[in-house]
This record gives C-alpha cells, structure tokens and sequence, in this order.
C-alpha cells in the first residue's frame, strides 16, 4: 500500500504536529506502507519522511522543479521524481497512491486535500481519503462542511466519505476497510 500525506512545509508552533506526523511516519515504516509525499526535507514534510526511513520504509517524493532548485529537495529518498508544475506533482501523487491523509499544514495542504476528496466525490478514484486531525486542527473544517450540507450544497454521505482519525492504527483500519459511496452523479 503507498499513502500520500499532504501535509505542512512549515512545523507549526505546537511540538505535538510534529511528534504526530513522526508517529504516523514511524507507522508507515514499520507496517510496510510505502509514502508519497511533496518530496521536501522542511516542516512536516521532512518529519514525516524521516519518520518512515529510520522505520525502514520506503519514501517517493514528487516535487517541481521550481522547489528542487530552490534546494527544498530532501536528499535521501527511496525515489525522487522531479516534475514540471505543481499540478504534475498533484497528479502523479494521485497516480502513486493508494489512499490520501492530510496533517496540518497550510492553504497548499488544504487544496491537496480538497482535490483528492472532489475526485472521490465525482468517482474519479475510489481510494481513501482521510484528515489527521491533530488536536482537533481540522475541527473548523468539519465543521463548515456541516453548514455546507445544512444549506444544501453537500451530501452528509460526501462528509462522511471523510475519514477521521488521530491515531496511526485507527487510519489504517479505516483506509482497510473503505467503501466508496458512489459516484455524485450516479
């Protein structure tokens, strides 16, 4: 299995983003999943992909040549793909992974996210796709969703479609056993 995480290229100013994405990392080295990320060695980026090498995992990271020469490359990956635009980097995310995870971040972490669970929205992938909710970070978030479905914009199943999680362990139950809910224009 190869899990995306979109995640921070900053650390934030709470430890605990940090030990959590080393957590989850830590994880994904030890179960054998293999992480795809933004291919950076800052913020959480770097935690997270640090984590799951000293696990003895295995990391793919994608990121633009802009960033690359701006020497924000982390040096020593499993494999290191190198590409025009953020959108190339977004879809060949996309086509690596089997599932996504957000941790917190920032508004980049956000539309990565935001992608990835229109296109499960609007069948065109059928993989999980999950926030990290560290400390309750993504609660204002879930919680717009909620008015979006009162004020009739979004179906509770397209909520729930979410996964939710604060735990390696829980995640990884929940990407098992994950059921699409069905194309939204079926």
């Amino acid at each position: 299995m190869k899990v995306a995480v979109y995640c921070g290229s900053r650390s934030g100013n709470d430890p605990l983003y940090a030990d959590k994405a080393r957590e989850l990392g830590d994880y994904l080295g030890r179960n054998g999943i293999e992480l795809v990320f933004g291919g950076g060695h800052v913020g959480l980026m770097g935690v997270v992909a640090d984590a799951v090498l000293a696990a003895g995992g295995r990391v793919h990271g994608v990121i633009p040549e802009h960033l690359r020469d701006r020497e924000l490359a982390h040096s020593g990956l499993t494999e290191l793909h190198v590409v025009k635009n953020m959108h190339e980097r977004k879809a060949l995310m996309a086509d690596l992974a089997d599932g996504f995870v957000a941790l917190p971040g920032g508004i980049g972490t956000l539309e990565e996210l935001f992608e990835a669970w229109t296109w499960g929205q609007l069948g065109l992938h059928h993989k999980p796709c999950a926030i990290y909710n560290v400390n309750g970070f993504f609660d204002p978030l879930l919680a717009m969703a909620q008015t979006m479905e009162q004020a009739g914009f979004l179906k509770q199943q397209y909520i729930d479609m979410l996964i939710q999680a604060d735990q390696p362990d829980t995640l990884h139950r929940a990407f098992l056993h994950y059921q699409s809910p069905g194309e939204k224009w079926s």
